[in-house]
């Protein structure tokens, strides 16, 4: 293994190249247009285009990305999370084309990736396991049927899936069809497959889960415990490892459960197995993602073992050569996102104009992001990650709040505010912990203001450029440059400040923008339309749903009323603020 071809983009773009020349590796980059003048771009060793200007026709075209690989010379790939990190024919493709796949089998990645088929493994090897459908199941009717028997509420899964995609929580018999129907959706827009699964919901649990590391001599470790019960819409903003207030049983069976799943499986690589603990203290398994995790930093940090580069020692077949290291001092991850918790975490698209990032003792952040970068409505909201650790998890916590008053970023809103407000949350730092994975939706008093910004519905086109033919030894070769603007990374940048808005976060999240006219809370892409024209809905009906940065936001009625003006179309990006629809009072109907 010498050139290493990273594919993905962003903060774990350049967290692998990092790795890469900490090894002493060629790292190449693959980028997609609106990439072209990225920082993992800029920081590899070598860049090549991917063409395409959407996840789609970029970084989940696995032909272009063997394309480059073969193009660079490059001898291994390297996944990154996401994408096409757990595509088992993907990593097949990289095997068969004679290159290293730096992750784990194509065959571990179809047994476990199928959160069908991992829940058997995890049955036969008898860890903790709560009741759910043996398949997938091929309708909402058997879902509906599955309610009936087990009792509510049930989870919707996407069987593919991750990252709380294509996941449902139906607490009423009366929306499984909808909800059904929802799941399957983004499962596709996702992961390109559809097919879910239900099983029994564990109501406020909390989620911890295990960094694993397998070679291939069959030795599994654990690197560390981790704690993810802080969510949003059940994907993680706070993570924190050793997962705290753990019984000496229930690590020993976290741990057990953990290196039986994985050898089972023929597990080679990174990995983590995910469990969700009741309020009775139960522990039940819940799913193995096969790659490497977002909140990985935080488990680096208490063991002082780089995983990244553990990857490339177990790809190279090396064994691992050490038994569960012990964990030292505890650590916090905070994801930053373009979010407005103030608006239920909506997310914004914009133009990154401030990114000053915190330092000091204890303080690691992780970033693909720099001023002038566009955060464009087709990608991930993931700005950064901010990693603090202390010698204990009080001390952790203080540094925290210290880091994140530092962290300053102008021209989008983000989620530091929420950061911010949950550190002074007893439920969250106090013992025994007490937040759960929808606390943030039940039980958080969410009082944090909206944020808008200037600039946060003006996205810079990706064509603004200009191209120019230079000759390099007697090679000639077309250059392709943006033109320099305001919000260029070399070009002098104003922090914009917030404006408030005169609206509660409630009736921003249901797109309310006046008495008749329903408007689009958020730039986006409208992905379902549950109304007609003339049509009689209630408050609280579900008119259209929205997808942007990869997360769905549906839009419902704020009044009863008949739907008029319905501009709506499938497949078609709106604005923020860009009426929908009017919903007529019935009265003026009537008239």
């Amino acid at each position: 293994m010498q050139k290493v071809l990273v594919a993905n983009r962003g903060e774990i773009a350049v967290r692998v190249i990092r790795a890469c020349r900490d090894e002493g590796l060629t790292s190449v980059a693959v980028y997609a247009d609106p990439d072209r003048d990225a920082k993992h771009v800029r920081m590899a060793d070598e860049a090549y285009s991917l063409g395409g200007d959407t996840p789609a026709t970029s970084y989940l075209d696995g032909n272009a990305i063997l394309r480059a690989a073969r193009e660079s010379g490059s001898d291994s790939i390297h996944p990154g999370y996401g994408f096409l990190s757990e595509d088992a024919d993907f990593a097949q493709s990289v095997v068969d084309a004679g290159l290293t796949w730096i992750g784990p089998p194509p065959a571990a990645i179809r047994e476990l990736g199928d959160k069908v088929s991992a829940r058997r493994i995890a049955q036969a090897v008898g860890a903790p396991l709560t009741v759910g459908t043996a398949e997938p199941l091929t309708g909402s009717s058997q879902a509906i049927a599955f309610a009936d028997q087990h009792g509510l509420p049930i989870a919707i899964k996407a069987a593919y899936g991750g990252g709380g995609r294509g996941m449902r929580i139906v607490w009423n018999r009366s929306e499984i069809s909808e909800l059904w129907a929802a799941a399957v959706r983004e499962a596709v827009a996702a992961f390109g497959r559809g097919e879910c699964f239900v099983e029994k919901y564990i109501d406020r649990p909390r989620h911890v889960e295990t960094q694993c590391l397998a070679d291939r001599f069959g030795n599994v470790v654990v690197i560390s415990t981790r704690d993810c019960s802080l969510q949003r819409r059940h994907q993680k903003l706070v993570e924190e490892a050793p997962a705290p207030f753990l019984t000496d049983a229930q690590r020993n069976e976290l741990y057990r459960a953990s290196k039986a799943i994985l050898a089972k499986a023929d597990y080679v690589g990174a990995g983590t197995c995910e469990f969700l603990i009741g309020q009775d203290g139960s522990l039940s398994f819940l799913e193995v993602n096969t790659r490497l995790q977002v909140e990985h930093p935080v488990s680096e940090e208490v063991t002082g073992i780089d995983l990244v580069r553990e990857m490339f020692r177990v790809a190279r077949g090396e064994a691992i050569g050490y038994e569960d290291p012990p964990s030292h001092g505890h650590a916090l991850e905070f994801r930053v996102n373009v979010e407005d918790p103030g608006r239920s975490f909506l997310p914004v698209p914009g133009t990154v104009s401030v990114f000053d990032l915190p330092s000091g003792p204890g303080v690691r952040v992780d970033s693909g992001v720099e001023p002038g970068s566009v955060i464009g409505p087709a990608w991930d909201s993931l700005l950064a990650k901010v990693i603090v650790s202390g010698v204990t998890r009080d001390q952790a916590i203080e540094r925290a709040r210290r880091a994140l008053d530092e962290f300053v970023v102008g021209g989008v809103p983000t989620t530091l505010a929420f950061h911010r407000a949950v550190l002074n949350e007893a439920a969250f730092v106090k013992q025994p912990l007490k937040v759960h994975t929808r606390w943030i939706e039940t039980d958080f008093h969410n009082t944090i203001p909206p944020q808008i910004f200037e600039s946060s519905d003006s996205i810079p086109s990706q064509d603004l450029r200009e191209t120019m033919v230079v000759e390099i030894s007697g090679r000639r070769l077309e250059v392709s440059l943006p033109l320099v603007h305001a919000s260029s990374p070399n070009s002098s940048t104003r922090r914009v400040a917030p404006r408030r808005v005169g609206r509660t976060a409630a009736s921003a999240a249901a797109g309310s923008a006046g008495h008749d006219a329903l408007v689009s809370p958020m730039q986006g892409t409208i992905v379902n339309i549950a109304v007609t024209e003339g049509q009689r809905v209630q408050a609280g009906d579900l008119v259209v749903v929205i997808e942007a940065m990869k997360m769905e936001q549906p839009i419902t009625a704020h009044r009863a009323g008949i739907v008029r003006d319905l501009s709506a179309t499938l497949g078609t990006t709106v604005g923020s603020g860009a009426t929908v629809c009017r919903l007529d009072s019935a009265e003026s109907d009537a008239a």
